[in-house]
């Protein structure tokens, strides 16, 4: 029997570390499991991280696009609690770079009354351009050598 899977992120500039991230996960759903993706509201993105680049409709389109999952939505703006209560995972899943500790989640997950497993995926096919951050810069770095053009 598969299990309902919840993993997270912003998903702000898509790329093959979301890609290794969302198999991952899909594989811990199993074959009759689904994979629920919560994407970041904008306003979560820009309280902890940054001003996304993408708005939140467009990424959680982009998500639930994407081969491995069942399910993409938007998360709650204040409180992963209330998604979790609203999910209601057997498992939830942490990417290796996400700074999230797994008892925090565990106390999120005790606080909405979900009994679920906190699991942390250490390991994704690495590559030059698997972050937001690494893609930013490499077309910062093509603009100002005039490769890019508008």
């Amino acid at each position: 029997m598969g299990k309902r899977v919840l993993a997270g992120g912003v998903f702000d500039i898509l790329h093959p570390g979301h890609v290794a991230f969302l198999e991952e996960a899909r594989k811990i759903a199993g074959k009759n499991g689904e994979l629920v993706v919560v994407v970041a509201r904008d306003e979560t993105v820009r309280r902890l991280k940054r001003t996304p680049i993408v708005p939140e409709e467009q990424r959680v389109r982009m998500v639930s696009a994407l081969k491995p999952v069942d399910r993409a939505i938007l998360g709650h703006p204040r409180d992963f609690s209330i998604t979790l209560k609203t999910v209601k995972p057997d498992v939830v899943v942490l990417g290796p770079d996400q700074d999230i500790d797994e008892k925090e989640v565990e106390r999120w997950a005790e606080r909405a009354g979900v009994d679920c497993e906190v699991r942390r995926i250490e390991k994704y096919e690495r590559c030059p351009l698997d972050s937001t951050i690494k893609i930013v810069k490499r077309v910062i770095e093509l603009w100002k050598r005039g490769e890019l053009r508008v």
